[in-house]
């Protein structure tokens, strides 16, 4: 079965963001964490990709989900 391509956008001191992430641990899912707070760069392309600043905003392929909204994550990661 093929990996999808997944991004969490977080920064250190949200609690959502270490929610999410914590999950996808526990489904053995790789994903690459950029830290919004200490790269400027990542904060653009998550601003581009949702139109929002608040975080987590977590990409799964190409869907962009903002917030720790498990039940999508889900859905998007079968």
């Amino acid at each position: 079965m093929l990996q999808k391509k997944v991004t969490v956008y977080s920064t250190s001191t949200c609690p959502w963001c270490d929610r999410a992430k914590d999950y996808l641990r526990s489904k053995n899912i790789d994903f690459k964490e950029l830290d919004v707070a200490n790269d400027s760069q990542a904060m653009g392309e998550m601003i581009r990709l949702s139109n929002q600043m608040g975080v987590p905003v977590i990409t799964v392929d190409e869907e962009v989900i903002v917030g720790f909204n498990r039940q999508r994550l889900e859905a998007l990661l079968n």
